[in-house]
């Protein structure tokens, strides 16, 4: 099996990737409706009142629009205060430097390479993105003409082309299609609880009409519960006085809804304590739902005798969504917080002013624009001038991203060419005033819109799909049969990723695939710290903490996945060793995602048979697992280094034997949980990375 068959963007996935990427999902068709409502208005506005650039003010539309309306506040203002600093340093380079045009180039030059610089050590890195983008954008209108006032006018109309609909975006999103992120937060618990409710009222019924839930929709809906929760802590003065409380709250949404995924898909035969407990749990969790809906404290409804309560031992699925439950209650009626809300992330990162390979990156995306700008004046083809702007959109902190990103730009601009070629020969010429042109640049709207609202690995394409098109159409105030415009856009957009990439690969290459063993190693340190919570616990107050960290595991999870989806796009001139890596890495991350299940399992066990299991079976589980988290650290240990030298990890044996009937699951368990660590692969130069691996599962979630 080569590393092609775990990844999606493969010519044999294309069909199921898209499938998957454009599904709808909630939130996208706001997301969508928001965007053609506002670009609606800009066209319409733009057109009459002659503002230039609706091409520009198109984009702004579509980068300041976001999934709820925290985001696209926040984003709106770094790019007013962006576009303001941008075009103020702009006026001044002119002012001075217009009569000189090498001091001109040279000081454009270093303000882009300062601006780069930034962009990748700050925070705030996409204010001083803007800043590059328009100073090397100025740079071709002083090409185009020799009168100060002119080139004046034309900068200051940017900044009105740019500002006037991130203004109009900000008061179409917070006065008429407001997204909040609490809403969105409430309403994902709702699905998530709602799924849950379902799978009891099966069990209950002895039916099954709903779609099971997923390993990989418990992983995503945890990453969206974190996500949603830090959104809301920042539009929320309660949210944030309370983060603590409200993370364990998404903690324990995400364990109800990961032991929904583990329940029977049947039970026959269950009996009337079994039943009175299934309607026990499925009367608290709507409970919980009710809670987060009003706002009002969660409290544990009792509705099943002890007996019958007693019945959820027999299944570990339906004792973990007890336990789960209860621990909640505890936690509210104590009224004290449990964990510590995450410290904020700081504005520089830690080694900007060491670390060469900021000042590496800002000097390749210089180079690279600095041969387009030679390009397209020495050839003097004005109609390219995308070709610079192209060198920074692509330009992103590894070989892997800036690759996916030039795709996803080539791939949107296609789009939006073959649309506008196609509107030019059929429907242009039938065009006669403003109502003709929104019927025809909404759908090709839309279409960009609806792509963009998805995940991030798409999102670009549409972003692309409507700057392509509006370039190509809406340059001018009037219907334009000229098809030169459309190939120009083209030829600049392929030249300019074709130059990005060469002057990428050429000097100082940054891939990550270092980036990526440190963070597996990071993602198996964190399950080793899960597994050495895997104890019986004095109070269930315990197992919150447990259920964060968990969370934390998930989206460390992701973010190795997203990795490595970038690393396997990496161009490479040796094909077979990033092959092998991404291999290994793949074959990582499916082991890890099994130990956690594993040590999900054994954990559940050790709870729920602490009083049942003889002692000698719980002493020898628990020192296997010692061993086990040791072998584990040792592995993250040896992967981290350069070269990695992680041999694979030894299987633990139980040094016990079942003594008692109920001990057989526990040892059983304990050696399941053994057998994945063990099939963790070999790192070392040596090893045969083609052979199968020992205890490798053939279950995987496909990123």
């Amino acid at each position: 099996m080569s590393a092609a068959d775990y990844l999606p963007v493969t010519v044999r996935e294309t069909g199921a990737f898209l499938k998957r990427e454009l599904a709808p999902f909630p939130g996208r068709l706001n997301v969508m409706l928001r965007c053609m409502l506002t670009s609606a208005i800009v066209i319409v506005l733009s057109m009459a009142l002659e503002v230039p650039e609706l091409a520009l003010s198109l984009l702004l539309v579509f980068y300041v629009t976001q999934s709820n309306v925290v985001v696209t506040r926040l984003v709106g203002v770094m790019f007013i205060v962006g576009s303001t600093l941008a075009i103020g340093l702009s006026i001044l380079l002119l002012k001075f430097t217009f009569d000189y045009p090498l001091l001109r180039i040279v000081t454009a030059s270093l303000l882009f390479f300062g601006s780069v610089y930034l962009m990748r050590v700050l925070k705030i890195g996409v204010v001083f993105f803007i800043v590059a983008i328009v100073v090397i954008y100025v740079q071709s209108f002083v090409d185009q003409t020799d009168q100060a006032d002119l080139l004046i006018r034309a900068v200051l109309w940017v900044w009105i082309a740019v500002n006037y609909p991130i203004a109009l975006t900000l008061l179409v999103n917070t006065l008429l299609l407001p997204a909040e992120p609490l809403l969105q937060l409430k309403a994902e618990i709702h699905r998530q609880l709602a799924a849950l409710d379902t799978r009891l009222t099966e069990l209950i019924d002895g039916t099954t009409r709903a779609e099971p839930v997923t390993l990989a929709a418990v992983q995503q809906g945890a990453l969206t519960l974190q996500k949603l929760l830090r959104f809301t802590t920042m539009r929320d003065a309660h949210y944030r006085e309370h983060q603590a409380l409200q993370l364990a709250c998404i903690a324990t949404v995400s364990r109800l809804y990961r032991a929904a995924s583990e329940l029977p898909p049947s039970w026959p035969g269950a009996s009337v304590a079994q039943l009175a407990m299934l309607r026990e749990l499925r009367a608290n969790g709507r409970a919980l739902d009710e809670s987060v809906s009003t706002g009002e404290p969660y409290r544990y409804v009792s509705t099943a005798t002890v007996d019958e309560r007693n019945a959820a031992d027999t299944t570990p699925a339906a004792a973990e969504l007890q336990r789960a439950l209860h621990a909640f209650a505890d936690l509210v009626a104590s009224g004290a917080a449990s964990g510590t809300p995450p410290a904020s992330e700081p504005m520089v990162v830690a080694d900007a002013w060491t670390n060469p390979a900021y000042m590496r990156f800002s000097l390749k995306t210089l180079l690279a624009v600095l041969i387009c700008y030679v390009f397209y004046n020495a050839v003097d083809w004005q109609g390219v001038h995308t070709i610079m702007l192209t060198c920074l959109i692509v330009a992103l902190p590894s070989l892997g991203a800036s690759t996916q990103r030039a795709l996803l730009r080539l791939a949107g601009a296609g789009i939006g060419s073959a649309l506008a070629l196609f509107m030019v020969v059929f429907v242009v010429p039938h065009l006669d005033d403003v109502v003709g042109l929104l019927l025809m640049a909404l759908p090709v709207v839309a279409l960009g819109a609806w792509i963009a609202a998805g995940s991030e690995r798409i999102g670009y394409a549409g972003i692309q799909v409507v700057f392509t098109f509006s370039l190509a159409l809406l340059g001018e105030f009037g219907p334009t049969m000229n098809l030169t415009e459309i190939r120009d856009r083209m030829v600049g957009i392929v030249l300019g990723v074709g130059v990005a990439t060469f002057v990428q690969m050429s000097f100082w290459r940054e891939g990550e695939s270092d980036v990526l063993r440190q963070k597996l190693a990071t993602l198996l340190r964190a399950i080793a710290v899960q597994l050495r919570a895997t104890r019986p616990v004095a109070g269930e107050l315990d197992a919150l903490p447990y259920a964060q960290r968990q969370l934390q595991a998930w989206a460390v999870l992701a973010d190795c996945e997203a990795t490595l989806s970038r690393v396997a796009l990496e161009p490479s001139w040796q094909e077979g060793e990033e092959a092998q890596l991404t291999l290994r890495a793949q074959t990582v991350l499916a082991q890890g995602r099994e130990i956690m299940l594993a040590g999900d399992a054994l954990r559940n066990l050790l709870v729920a048979q602490a009083g049942s299991s003889s002692l000698p079976a719980i002493d020898a589980v628990r020192a296997a697992e010692e061993q086990i988290c040791a072998e584990l650290s040792r592995y993250a240990d040896e992967l981290a280094v350069n070269p990695p030298d992680a041999s694979a990890p030894r299987r633990i044996g139980i040094a016990a034997q079942a003594v008692e009937p109920a001990d057989g699951p526990l040892i059983a368990a304990a050696d399941e949980l053994s057998r994945r660590v063990a099939g963790l692969p070999d790192w070392r130069a040596e090893s045969d990375v083609g052979a199968p691996v020992a205890g490798a599962s053939s279950r995987t979630i496909r990123t």
